[in-house]
Formats: structure tokens, C-alpha cells, sequence
């Protein structure tokens, strides 16, 4: 794999307006196509009837005024729950989207999606599957497709065998000598580590094994700079600000 080829945009907004809206958001994701991003983060799991919506959590007290674990009510249920109001007043009665509603906004305003598989304790290969079957049909012939990612090898290897024309990155919280030969198996295209777990030994080994790294959360342009000479493919930023002026 050439990393030169590399087709998404170099920043990628964080959970979709990073930290300018309330998270998981269509709100966060208009602020971030107006302000001129090109590509954002979003999480994505399941309601109990089998729904993909966007939710970080397992549950839903932090950014919702649900009580509760996020898979235990259907979508119905879920959809009118308010995910803005904890973060300002003034978006209050934001909606929890699902994935559909994502995937139309970012169709319609270009921008690229780069889809973090969330799933619910026990539910990785069911989560991973159909949130890959229906990016397939709600991405369809979007170039460049969207990048699936997940902490999740189950969830990972489910969507790989749903839908195997997406690319795939697997994130990792901590590095260890085996983490290339798994994502290997894995047959994913990237590895995605945080910015402090990387040296240039180690991005070297990533390149030389044909994968594209990807690292996060950065929010500065000055502290990005060594990353890119490391041979970083793209960085995941809190900071729209930082994306938009350093795109």
C-alpha cells in the first residue's frame, strides 16, 4: 500500500463538530461543513430493535436526558430524547440522529465519514455487521468511501466479512509489539494509536508493513507537525478551529 495514496483528508473532526456543538450530532456536522472541514468522526451502535445511531456511551446519561444503558430502548424511544441541551441551551431538542440521517447530511455536504463502530457490551459482531451492511448502502458510490473504525477486532473482523469493499482501520489504546501481525489479520488498512504512543520506530513499522497510520486527539497545528514527519496519514482533532485553518 503506497501511504502517498492516501484518499481522506489529512484532519478529521472529532465525534462531528468536535468541540463547537454537542457531540454525535447533525447540528456539529452542519457547524463543521460551514466552517470548511472535509471530514468528521462520529460513533455508532444500536438501539434494542436493531437501529445505528449515533451515541458515544454505553449510557446515555452524559450527553442525552435519558437515564440508563443506550441498547436497552428501541429507536423510537431513543429518537426523542434531547442530546444538545447539556452542552448549550441553544441546542436544545437536538435530536440523537441515526446513522441514515448522518450519512444524508454528509452526502449532501461532501463531507467524508469516518464511521466509529460502538458496540454494546456482547453485541460487537451484530453491531459491526450492520453498521457496515448499511454504510455500504447509505455511502454508496460516495468517493472516497467512508473509513470504518472500531477498538472492537469482533466488531472489525463482522464488518469486514459484511461489507469487505469498505476500508477499515483499527484503533488501539496502547501500543505492543504485536498490534501489526493482528491488524494484519484483521485485514485492516490503518492503525489508529494516540499521538503519545507514537515514535518513529514504530511509525516506520506500520508504513513498512503497508498501513496507513492514523493518530488522535490533537488540537494543535505546532503539536501535529512531528507527527506528519513521522509519516501520519491523518489526525483526529476536538478542535474545528485547528482542523479548518490547518486543512
Amino acid at each position: 500500500m503506497n501511504p502517498a495514496a492516501f484518499p481522506w483528508p489529512r484532519w478529521i473532526v472529532h465525534r462531528g463538530g468536535g468541540d463547537a456543538a454537542p457531540e454525535n450530532t447533525l447540528a456539529g456536522m452542519l457547524l463543521a461543513a460551514f466552517a470548511g472541514a472535509k471530514m468528521v468522526e462520529f460513533d455508532v451502535r444500536l438501539s434494542a430493535d436493531g437501529v445505528p445511531f449515533l451515541l458515544h456511551d454505553d449510557t446515555l446519561e452524559r450527553t442525552t436526558d435519558g437515564h440508563g444503558p443506550a441498547d436497552a430502548l428501541p429507536w423510537k424511544a431513543l429518537s426523542r430524547l434531547d442530546a444538545g441541551a447539556w452542552f448549550s441551551p441553544r441546542f436544545a431538542e437536538e435530536p440523537l440522529p441515526s446513522l441514515a440521517d448522518a450519512a444524508q447530511l454528509l452526502n449532501d455536504h461532501g463531507l467524508c465519514a469516518n464511521v466509529e463502530i460502538k458496540p454494546g457490551p456482547g453485541r460487537e459482531a451484530e453491531t459491526g455487521a450492520r453498521v457496515a451492511a448499511d454504510c455500504a448502502k447509505l455511502f454508496a458510490g460516495q468517493t472516497p468511501p467512508p473509513l470504518l473504525t472500531s477498538f472492537s477486532s469482533v466488531a472489525l473482523a463482522a464488518a469486514g466479512e459484511a461489507a469487505p469493499a469498505l476500508p477499515r482501520a483499527w484503533s488501539v489504546r496502547q501500543w505492543d509489539d504485536g498490534l501489526i501481525a493482528q491488524a494484519q489479520a484483521l485485514g485492516v488498512c490503518a492503525l489508529d494509536l494516540p499521538h503519545h504512543e507514537l515514535n518513529a520506530e514504530r511509525a516506520a513499522a506500520v508504513r513498512a508493513a503497508g498501513l496507513w497510520l492514523l493518530s488522535w486527539t490533537v488540537n494543535d497545528p505546532a503539536q501535529a507537525a512531528p507527527l506528519w514527519a513521522l509519516g501520519v496519514s491523518a489526525l483526529c482533532t476536538d478542535s474545528l478551529d485547528c482542523a479548518v485553518s490547518a486543512a
